[in-house]
């Protein structure tokens, strides 16, 4: 079994065990960044520094057995020691990513340049942090729905019949751009604060891993940066795009919802923007969008919605909190295991790239014409 399986003592509960393998690549995944994130011979951040930042951001999110996992793997003897200098100003680092990632600035990343990490050491600390902040998520989410059951079909109320949908009259038209306290349905470009590998300079191997991540890679700062660590990011593309684009399971629509709302509570405009503007071109309208925007705590435009949107509430803020009470909603609205399992990894997800969005770079608003 891989770690998250061990953590969460998952051989006991078979139907969850089969019910995360169905979606094994993002299982494989997942372990593999964890190997790729801790793997003794990365250079640029000593072992036992990663060690002990990924036992603090877990300490941090209340995640007890996966905290107690990092603070065993401390007892091993022999691991890669950086300088003091080093290790204060990493642990620094994490726990603004890990407690308000929003909170992010320059400042930081100058801060770690001059304690003596290089751009390839920053983004390993980074996705290593952020990493974690996604595991912490999916146990939390797991533990959850092992002690869960589905209501039994006759004790389900059917929804009610609707009224068609009507666009509200206050609302941009879908495919128009919302502006709502400070988050927008426009598309944004993002800005790297570190140094970004020259696509001349790319080994055939980043090629191919930029030429898999996304379509834009080779012209984004953001996968410039990040493809610094290619076997990193290449597991990282691959959980990504397995939770957000796997056929079956929750629709993609409310995947981008639940994305949405993370990236809402997290402060990333960017993120925000992005996948609201997916959210209307599945979804064929923006009504709950505006209402993330507006106040998320309120927001869904019906049961299965607002069950959706607490649930991000919940599992981004107080990921160690969850419980299964918490999921009797998503089920009540007709929302199977399944579904609930794809709404908790697209949450996991977005802790994830959030933390990457707000701490390597900024979003950056387009030039209106004069």
């Amino acid at each position: 079994m891989d770690l998250i399986d061990q953590l969460t003592q998952l051989d006991t509960f078979p139907d969850t065990l089969a019910l995360r393998h169905r979606r094994d690549k993002i299982v494989a995944a997942s372990q593999g960044s964890y190997d790729a994130l801790f793997d003794p011979t990365l250079p640029g951040l000593g072992l036992r520094t990663r060690l002990q930042v990924a036992e603090r951001v877990a300490a941090l999110s209340d995640s007890s057995a996966l905290q107690q996992h990092y603070a065993s793997r401390l007892d091993t003897p022999g691991l890669t020691q950086d300088s003091a200098a080093i290790s204060s100003a990493a642990l620094v680092f994490a726990e603004k990513l890990t407690r308000r990632p929003v909170d992010g600035d320059r400042a930081a990343i100058d801060a770690l340049l001059a304690a003596g990490l290089d751009a390839p050491a920053i983004i390993t600390l980074a996705q290593l942090i952020a990493f974690v902040t996604f595991q912490v998520r999916v146990i939390a989410g797991l533990d959850a729905l092992k002690h869960s059951s589905a209501p039994a079909a006759d004790a389900v109320t059917p929804p009610a019949d609707t009224a068609p949908f009507v666009h509200p009259a206050h609302l941009p038209k879908p495919g128009e751009t919302l502006n709502i306290k400070g988050y927008t349905s426009a598309s944004l470009d993002w800005k790297a604060w570190v140094p970004v590998l020259q696509l001349d300079q790319a080994t055939p191997e980043q090629l191919a891993i930029l030429e898999a991540s996304h379509p834009t890679a080779k012209t984004s700062d953001y996968y410039l940066a990040l493809i610094q660590q290619p076997r990193i990011l290449q597991e990282r593309s691959t959980v990504f795009n397995a939770i957000m684009y796997a056929p079956g399971g929750m629709s993609r629509a409310e995947r981008e919802l639940a994305s949405t709302v993370v990236s809402r509570v997290n402060g990333c405009v960017y993120c925000a923007s992005v996948h609201a503007q997916r959210f209307e071109q599945l979804a064929k309208r923006n009504d709950v969008i505006a209402q993330v925007f507006e106040d998320p705590d309120t927001a869904g435009t019906n049961a299965r919605e607002r069950a959706i949107v607490q649930l991000a509430l919940t599992l981004t803020r107080q990921p160690g909190h969850l419980a299964a009470s918490d999921l009797q909603a998503l089920y009540a609205a007709g929302l199977t295991a399944a579904e609930i399992l794809d709404g908790i990894h697209s949450i996991a997800i977005f802790a994830w790239a959030n933390r990457l969005m707000l701490n390597l770079g900024e979003h950056v608003w387009p030039v209106q014409p004069a």
